[in-house]
């Protein structure tokens, strides 16, 4: 019984370490690799940031845009720039103040720096400047209505200029950010170890003296060492688990929609491997959706609690078509796709990444397929090497995660967009930049839904993508702690958690 025997080590080490004052215990998917917001591009590291690194703008549990570091933002009435004033209490972790030379300072970094992942989704910035001290601007190529939704993730989190002259590219050795917690110590594997930031603008509302993340990626692990008192909070209850977890009066399960979706993307245009019956073929990607069954593969491998979806937004959002519906299965219709194509029988790998629940769900859809004349070989590899050979086009489709944006353009732009900065397949489909285009270029809601719309459409006509399903979020929460305020976005707001 290795997960047991390991748990128990895991338990015993915990125990063991220093048991500081009111210290909350958060376990985590997996270890962080960057702590640099400019260089971040996992979804684990934003629960990090959002202890260590304020924003400029948060995100509501409604998905609506609230202040953070700037008290408003007014758009000019060309909607050619967005000006920003900022709170006069903002401190950085190294006690500098956060006006607007700094914030200026980050912005910059983050459209041009050679290490800057931040640069595509700035790009439509065309100057930043600084408008008065506690005001910027940030003025724009063309106007892009999600550029606030943009500001309220990474690139809007503020780092001290004063840590990045003196580090560079190596700020994420030791970030100095101005979150309501301070980067203390970092043992690689084992913990991600914070301290109260008693200059937090906000530090009334904090109630735990340290912050200590163990990254634990083992689902069973996780919630055997939450159920033994030795982790105050776990971050994903595997959906198998949630009714063993609900019995159990030691601890609490808080769940949440969620913007996050899983997605199975096509090679269609990223070296020799799209030139594959999948890739060069639409037909052939009917043919794979028509033989798979979105609501089997979440009774299945998921226990039914998470949202078949065909769509990157979620059902219920305002940018979610109930008239683009996911294809009823049919396996005859498959197979004459597939003949129409000039195929009896085809093959194709699947890359997953080896987790329980990613790795369930392929062979879900390879036995699926099978039924249809398709044989999906899968390739199961752990996430960076899935990853790498992802975006060196060595794939012919790919299971993935997104973890979600508010707004539709950071949940189809990345993705589908000719120069998407996540187009790993590289779909590019001329119609689709201009409608993509066409919705960030305005601010009106009903307007933005007919752009999106026939951007989604059109998509779907493609397949460069098979969207599976929507995520749901389940934290595992202690007995007693309290204050723990769930998000669509799967972030924790450490603002107001209590421990025992």
């Amino acid at each position: 019984m290795p997960r047991i025997s390991t748990a128990l080590a895991l338990a015993a080490s915990l125990a063991a370490a220093p048991a500081a004052a009111q210290q909350l215990r958060v376990a985590i998917q997996s270890d962080p690799n960057m702590l640099d917001p400019a260089q971040s591009g996992a979804y684990v590291e934003r629960i990090v940031f959002a202890a260590l690194c304020d924003k400029l703008v948060d995100v509501a549990p409604d998905l609506s845009l609230r202040p953070e570091l700037a008290t408003r933002w007014e758009w000019s009435a060309d909607a050619m720039a967005l000006t920003l004033t900022l709170r006069p209490d903002g401190r950085f972790h190294d006690g500098g103040a956060i006006d607007a030379q700094a914030v200026a300072a980050n912005l910059e970094r983050y459209r041009a720096a050679r290490e800057s992942r931040r640069r595509a989704e700035l790009a439509a910035v065309s100057a930043v400047e600084v408008s008065g001290p506690m005001q910027v601007t940030l003025r724009l190529k063309q106007p892009f209505a999600p550029l606030v939704s943009v500001l309220a993730d990474r690139a809007g989190m503020m780092l001290s200029p004063a840590a990045l002259a003196a580090q560079g590219a190596r700020i994420h050795e030791n970030p100095v950010c101005s979150g309501p917690f301070r980067f203390a110590r970092r043992v690689a594997q084992d913990r991600i170890e914070t301290e109260k930031f008693a200059g937090h603008w906000n530090a009334a509302n904090i109630h735990a003296d340290r912050l200590t993340f163990f990254p634990i990626p083992d689902n069973t692990v996780r919630l055997l060492n939450l159920k033994a008192g030795q982790l105050d909070i776990i971050v994903a209850i595997a959906p198998n688990d949630v009714p063993d977890a609900m019995r159990d009066r030691r601890i609490r399960v808080v769940d949440s929609p969620s913007i996050a979706f899983q997605t199975m993307e096509v090679n269609t245009g990223h070296g020799p491997r799209a030139q594959g019956p999948l890739g060069s073929d639409p037909r052939v990607r009917q043919a794979l959706e028509l033989s798979i069954d979105r609501g089997i593969i979440n009774q299945v491998a998921l226990d039914g609690r998470f949202i078949p979806n065909n769509q990157a937004e979620a059902p219920g959002t305002p940018y979610h078509f109930p008239d683009l519906v996911p294809p009823a299965r049919n396996l005859e219709r498959a197979r004459a796709l597939l003949r129409e194509a000039g195929h009896e029988r085809l093959a194709f790998t699947l890359n997953v990444i080896n987790s329980p629940i990613e790795s369930q769900v392929g062979q879900i859809i390879q036995a699926m397929a099978a039924e249809a004349g398709i044989e999906v070989k899968l390739e199961v590899l752990e996430a960076a090497a899935t990853v790498a050979k992802v975006e060196r086009g060595e794939f012919d489709a790919f299971i993935g995660i997104w973890s979600g944006r508010p707004d539709p353009d950071g949940n189809y732009s990345i993705w589908f967009a000719c120069n998407g900065f996540v187009n790993r397949g590289k779909y590019c489909n001329p119609a689709v930049d201009a409608a993509l285009a066409a919705g960030r270029g305005v601010t009106a809601v009903a307007e933005r839904q007919r752009h999106y719309h026939a951007a989604v459409a059109q998509i779907l006509a493609d397949r460069p993508h098979l969207i599976l399903y929507h995520h749901r979020w389940f934290w595992g929460l202690r007995a007693g702690v309290s204050g723990f305020e769930p998000n669509p976005d799967g972030i924790i707001r450490w603002a107001g958690i209590r421990l025992p």
